[in-house]
């Protein structure tokens, strides 16, 4: 079975090295994969790392 890292809101704005309001706005609105568990947002890495990649690839495509 393979173990899922989960992240709390504190430890996600780290690894994304923003501020924890955003990564609340941004749960939020949905815009960030996220699940509020026991009234507290968390979040899947493999999923935030899957979400980065798509960002990415969404912003390199409208540029090409």
């Amino acid at each position: 079975m393979v173990e899922v890292e989960i992240l709390k809101v504190k430890e996600l704005a780290k690894y994304l090295k923003m501020d924890e309001h955003t990564v609340y706005r941004l749960a939020r609105k949905r815009i960030l994969p996220a699940a509020k568990i026991g009234g507290e947002w968390r979040f899947r890495k493999d999923l935030i790392d899957k979400w980065i990649e798509e960002k990415s690839l969404s912003k390199s495509s409208k540029n090409g």
